[in-house]
């Protein structure tokens, strides 16, 4: 395997976020009141505190794995998650909200993460990045408040290359597993996404209103998602995700 290219993207990215970031102005007053307020900030304080690890546990199995091109790679994609979580806190702040500390979803994903080796942990990730893609869409699309849209422009951009970025590290890691055991990870696969999916849609159910999404409607596109990436991470053959889609906004 060869993650050249995605050790490229990564280095070269931060101009692109920078760009991107140009365009917030914390500055500006909130259009956003009452319930309508209270539901995206409760929202951004859990994603806050979901990004906000230093991922020493996921760098050291990494370490483990013996790619040092991979490693680089994955250190710049903690740190891009660091930054994301940078970035709820300053729309915490811009709403007038504190970040949280603790959450029970947050408590019980991460030590299912540690409790288990790469491809296992890559797999997770993999879940709560393909549920996260319709979250930060819902938000783009539809928050009223042009800075929080805007902030998820930013993060959108980033995840959607994280979820080809764990595609191409799990396709690799599972090539050599026969038939039989590629449905196997399927069967024990899905019913976390599910739960993870079910988890969001449930506790984000109010953020998603407020941004003119159904929880149904969003947790069947998360699930499309999460079943759109795990089949290419599943099939068998070339790796169908060699490197990042967005190429052309990082050259120098």
């Amino acid at each position: 395997m060869s993650f050249d290219a995605w050790l490229t993207y990564y280095r070269r990215n931060p101009e692109r976020q920078a760009r991107l970031e140009a365009a917030i102005d914390w500055s500006e007053p909130t259009p956003l009141t009452g319930p309508e307020r209270a539901a995206i900030a409760r929202s951004l304080q859990r994603f806050e505190l979901g990004e906000s690890g230093d991922g020493a546990v996921l760098l050291a199995k990494a370490e483990r794995a013996g790619d040092p091109t991979y490693l680089a790679a994955l250190e710049l994609f903690v740190a891009e998650e660091q930054r994301h979580s940078a970035l709820f806190g300053q729309a915490l702040a811009h709403l007038g909200w504190p970040p949280l500390t603790s959450h029970w979803s947050d408590a019980a994903f991460t030590a299912l993460r540690r409790a288990l080796g790469l491809r296992t942990e890559v797999a997770l990730f993999l879940v709560a990045e393909a549920v996260a893609l319709h979250y930060f869409t819902a938000l783009r699309d539809g928050c009223r408040d042009p800075q929080v849209a805007r902030m998820a422009v930013r993060i959108l951009a980033d995840e959607e290359e994280h979820v080809r970025f764990q595609v191409h590290r799990l396709h690799d890691g599972l090539a050599d597993l026969p038939a039989p055991a590629r449905w196997g990870v399927r069967a024990l696969w899905w019913p976390v996404a599910l739960g993870a999916a079910v988890v969001v849609t449930v506790d984000h159910r109010a953020a998603l209103r407020a941004c003119g999404v159904r929880p149904a409607t969003f947790l069947g596109r998360a699930l499309r998602s999460f079943a759109e990436a795990s089949h290419l991470a599943l099939t068998p053959g070339p790796s169908p995700v060699d490197g990042p889609a967005s190429t052309e906004h990082v050259r120098p």
